[in-house]
């Protein structure tokens, strides 16, 4: 079982990214997915979340800035980043767990290796 997470960048504010998470060992389109951010000196904290059964959990701060999907034959989620902030800045995180969204990170089992994304102009 694998998570890679990639797709991380410079950007400047306002810019966009999209940031990829591709699963191997497993079918992602039965798990959940949240992807989760770590700035420095900063403790780990979710900003958004795809159930297995089509459901999201949104970070308030990135509601309608940032959205999740998931393709199912590329086994693969994504989180699309727009208007993006200095604010965002940090390492992102992939990760998976067979219940239903939660940004309690302790409840998800496997992680991606983190991908930096830094927002600055």
């Amino acid at each position: 079982v694998q998570l890679q997470a990639s797709g991380g960048g410079s950007v400047q504010p306002g810019g966009s990214l999209r940031l990829s998470c591709a699963a191997s060992g497993f079918t992602l389109e039965s798990y959940t997915i949240g992807w989760f951010r770590q700035a420095p000196g900063k403790e780990r904290e979710g900003v958004l979340c795809l159930s297995n059964s089509g459901s999201t959990l949104y970070r308030n701060s990135v509601k309608g800035r940032f959205t999740i999907s998931r393709d199912n034959a590329k086994n693969t989620v994504y989180l699309q980043m727009n208007s993006l902030k200095p604010e965002d800045t940090a390492v992102y995180y992939c990760a998976t767990r067979a219940a239903t969204c939660s940004f309690w990170s302790a409840g998800y089992d496997y992680w991606g290796q983190g991908t930096q994304v830094t927002v600055s102009s």
